[in-house]
């Protein structure tokens, strides 16, 4: 498992936008797919055509609410992804079983903030925590429904408060962008961040500008620069 701070950043229009999430320092690139609640970026074909012409280095991860692991399996070895971030709210059950069939591929397990008691949510984390190797803290919008993808921040206290007691290290998502993530990181000290509509112009699309601020800013808080 790696042990550099996690910056990813999730969404991904076309070939040109995801090279620029490369050359802008994002460890991981999440491509969303399988959505419940918003529209996905691309088709499965354009998606697999991406991922398979970035860079070694580069985390290729599959974001999706797919709970049945036979189908995130099919979908994460068609677009040849290294990593599945799941926000079905997998039992113990479908993780095991997810873990068994793939046992090369890395797993994020998110973990909804604001959707359940926060006691009852690490209780989940830990009895799971040896079947993924990273949890993700990521907002409920009760207005919609999302779990994921609001553009919204959570209580930071809340994600503190699982760091110390999921059992694997956490990465933080919601509402994160360049104003705000040196501050994420200081008050949660997590593994990684997240970032989405964040680093996104009015059109919709990745802006370099926001996304290079967001990586430095991100880079400063995991070395320790004050907020």
């Amino acid at each position: 498992m790696t042990t550099r701070p996690i910056i990813q950043i999730a969404g991904v229009m076309d070939q040109r936008e995801a090279f620029m999430l490369c050359d802008s320092g994002a460890t991981h690139i999440g491509f969303p797919m399988r959505l419940a609640h918003h529209q996905e970026d691309l088709p499965d074909r354009q998606a697999r055509d991406i991922i398979g012409s970035l860079p070694a280095g580069v985390s290729k991860v599959l974001i999706t609410y797919l709970r049945l692991p036979a189908e995130i399996v099919e979908l994460a070895r068609y677009l040849g992804v290294d990593t599945v971030q799941i926000h079905s709210n997998p039992t113990r059950d479908d993780l095991a079983e997810l873990r068994k069939w793939a046992p090369d591929l890395q797993i994020i397990r998110s973990l909804i903030v604001g959707e359940v008691d926060p006691a009852d949510l690490a209780q989940e984390a830990r009895s799971q925590s040896e079947l993924v190797d990273f949890f993700l803290t990521d907002t409920y919008d009760p207005e919609t429904g999302a779990r994921g993808a609001t553009g919204k921040t959570h209580d930071w206290a809340v994600s503190r408060f699982l760091a110390s007691r999921a059992g694997r290290p956490l990465i933080l998502a919601g509402g994160l962008n360049a104003t705000n993530v040196r501050r994420a990181i200081f008050e949660v000290a997590p593994a990684g961040v997240d970032a989405h509509t964040g680093v996104e112009g009015p059109d919709g699309r990745k802006n370099r500008q926001l996304v290079e601020a967001f990586i430095r800013e991100a880079q400063l808080g995991f070395q320790g620069g004050a907020p």
